[in-house]
């Protein structure tokens, strides 16, 4: 039994709260709504983005980052991937030196085009053998609900690696071990972008077809892009590559998916916003970052170009298509 900080309270980091305590550790969640967090306190459930979901009365909740902070082994990092800097700019002094850092924010910084665990080395001040990443076909609600899945701790030290597995491993929840850290991250973030790519086509009326093509192609480009960075091309037909992919291309549950759905069916970027309570899909803010990663790397990653273009340079679904279906022909 470890003491466990979860810092964010949305849905995906309810759930791993949740599964921290399930697995017999002491957790505190962080909300930053102190009504919020009065709410989670009282009635055991977080009604905001988990509804109807019982969490452990083991669960503390609060909204003083240094009470959440004091005293934890582990301190997981569950909020988005742009605002990231910013909110660990605050915490970064309540963070024990020696704790474990697990970041689960999925991106690529807009601007610096840094990973989300160099960003926290940088503004933490953190050894990179400290920082952790989750990442897996990790769908917030049915994980909530206690539906069996699997995920990769990726850090650099193997032992941390398994602190935080054997910190995790709930009944339903099995974590697997990784030193690939940037073969994680990368298939965390790009496949946001190719989850886009696949709603923007089920949304325009494509069938399955299209959707396993831009999947499988998808997966491509985003191992030609970790090839080029340094990761093991082992890391993307695993849990953290393939299987994330899959399970964010492929659910109704996945914001990225819905999101590009809606763009699908002709709606424009704030539309889709407005629709999906004001939040823009992860995918949309790191398909430019990506976009532009990947072009100052020289790696061709035509679907995420497609998805760009899209979201930030106003090119029609339709002409997305046929830009993508008149590429040179070439060997898979």
């Amino acid at each position: 039994m470890v003491s466990v900080s979860v810092m964010g309270a949305g849905s995906w980091g309810t759930t791993l709260a949740k599964v921290f305590a399930d697995a017999g550790n002491m957790v505190t969640l962080w909300a930053r709504r102190e009504e919020l967090a009065t709410a989670i306190r009282e009635t055991h459930e977080n009604s905001d983005y988990l509804p109807g979901i019982k969490l452990p009365e083991t669960i503390m909740s609060t909204s003083n980052a240094a009470e959440a902070l004091d005293g934890a082994d582990i301190v997981v990092l569950a909020v988005p991937s742009q605002s990231l800097r910013a909110n660990l700019a605050q915490w970064k002094d309540l963070i024990s030196q020696d704790s474990t850092i697990v970041s689960l924010a999925k991106g690529i910084e807009k601007g610096t085009h840094l990973r989300m665990s160099q960003v926290i080395a940088e503004v933490a001040g953190a050894d990179p053998e400290r920082i952790a990443v989750l990442s897996g076909p990790n769908l917030a609600l049915e994980i909530a609900q206690g539906q069996p899945a699997a995920t990769v701790i990726a850090c650099t030290d193997e032992n941390r690696a398994m602190l935080v597995q054997a910190a995790v491993a709930a009944p339903y929840f099995r974590p697997y071990t990784n030193t690939d850290v940037i073969g994680a991250e990368l298939g965390g973030a790009c496949k946001n972008v190719i989850a886009l790519a696949c709603g923007i086509a089920h949304g325009f009326g494509l069938g399955e077809n299209t959707n396993a093509s831009v999947i499988t192609r998808g997966l491509a480009e985003i191992a030609r892009l970790g090839s080029a960075l340094g990761a093991d091309a082992k890391t993307f037909s695993g849990l953290a590559g393939m299987g994330d992919l899959v399970a964010t291309c492929s659910s109704p549950l996945s914001r990225n998916r819905s999101f590009g759905e809606r763009l699908g069916r002709g709606e424009t970027l704030e539309q889709a916003r407005e629709a999906t309570n004001g939040q823009v899909a992860e995918g949309v803010i790191s398909s430019q970052s990506i976009f532009d990663l990947a072009a100052g790397l020289g790696v061709d990653m035509p679907i995420t170009a497609a998805v760009y273009g899209v979201c930030h340079k106003e090119m029609k679904v339709s002409d997305m298509i046929v830009a993508l279906m008149g590429r040179s022909k070439k060997a898979e």
